[in-house]
């Protein structure tokens, strides 16, 4: 199968690379610059295996051009402004990346595939963060749970989910989105909760490390990165074209119990203390995705643990 990746030279589109080239796969990754790079996912041998093409989803002409010479059976559009803070900093950058890009993509598919030239499915990465603040008692939300964004980040990847089953739904192109919640593993960027946490208890001496500051103590569904790139390629497989999909554990995970975690695995020892300044007035208390459809429709079933997340990540920093 030939599939293409935008985005592809980031933490999860290396990861997903992997999985394909595992499988067989022809790998096409288009993403901006000349050649991978990201966080070292990938081995020296998988790098020279995948076929890069830069290709800025801002820029139709070259959407066009990595679809003409992909020409592929599957398309993973991961391209986007993936940290939420990045999007608060400039909200038309991420607006023209996750909303445009998106559409962008879309309608060289939709031209192809009128012309009877390409029929790709497009797998289209969203956010767990586009349900915004539901009560506790909701929890886990279904997808049939409505959508309140809260921040620039999750506004911009609901908005990308409509704009994308429109396609599939004015015209027929095999479009299926998903709303994948927390997750992390080795290649994680540091600017992340669970990498930032490992970096802390790791890098300092066990005398120095006497306090672990938090900011707000929200409760997560964190999954192993290698647990959602499965659940992609299920998708992807058995997925219903035209629906949308949680990506989640359905189990919920608050922050200081990660950062205790994280202190027990590495061998530390250090008080975890609030620090004000840390705090977000926006952050959603809990956020705890159900994966019951994706189960029923695919039988993908999580097979990792926190503990697997946090000793990757360990081993990752201290090798």
């Amino acid at each position: 199968m030939r599939v293409l990746l935008t985005g592809g030279a980031g933490f999860v589109g290396q990861w997903l690379a992997r999985a394909l080239l595992a499988r067989g796969d022809q790998v096409d990754v288009s993403g901006l610059g000349d050649k991978l790079s990201g966080p070292p996912v990938l081995s020296a041998d998988e790098r020279r295996r995948v076929r890069w093409m830069a290709a800025d989803v801002r820029d139709s002409e070259e959407i066009d051009f990595a679809i003409e010479r992909s020409r592929p059976d599957l398309i993973f559009h991961l391209a986007g402004v993936s940290f939420p803070p990045d999007a608060e900093r400039s909200p038309t950058t991420a607006y023209d990346i996750n909303v445009l890009g998106a559409v962008r993509l879309l309608t060289a598919v939709r031209r192809r595939r009128a012309a009877g030239d390409l029929d790709p499915v497009v797998v289209v990465i969203g956010s767990g963060m586009q349900y915004g603040q539901h009560d506790v008692s909701e929890m886990p939300l279904a997808e049939s749970a409505a959508q309140r964004p809260l921040t620039m980040y999750a506004a911009s990847k609901a908005a990308q989910e409509l704009a994308s089953l429109q396609f599939f739904r004015a015209s027929g192109v095999r479009v299926v989105c998903t709303r994948s919640f927390n997750h992390s593993g080795f290649g994680h960027g540091a600017q992340y909760l669970l990498p930032s946490l490992v970096a802390r208890a790791t890098h300092a001496s066990r005398d120095d490390v006497r306090r672990l500051a938090l900011g707000n103590d929200v409760i997560r569904d964190y999954l192993h990165v290698d647990d959602v790139v499965h659940a992609y390629l299920e998708i992807a497989a058995r997925g219903t074209i035209g629906e949308a999909y949680n990506v989640a554990s359905g189990v919920g995970v608050s922050v200081r119990e990660l950062a205790a975690n994280v202190l027990l695995r590495a061998g530390m020892r250090a008080h975890i203390s609030t620090d004000p300044s840390l705090v977000r007035a926006t952050d959603i208390p809990v956020l705890v995705g159900s994966p019951a459809k994706l189960m029923r429709d695919t039988g993908w079933v999580p097979t990792k643990t926190h503990a697997d997340i946090i000793d990757d990540l360990i081993h990752a920093a201290t090798d």
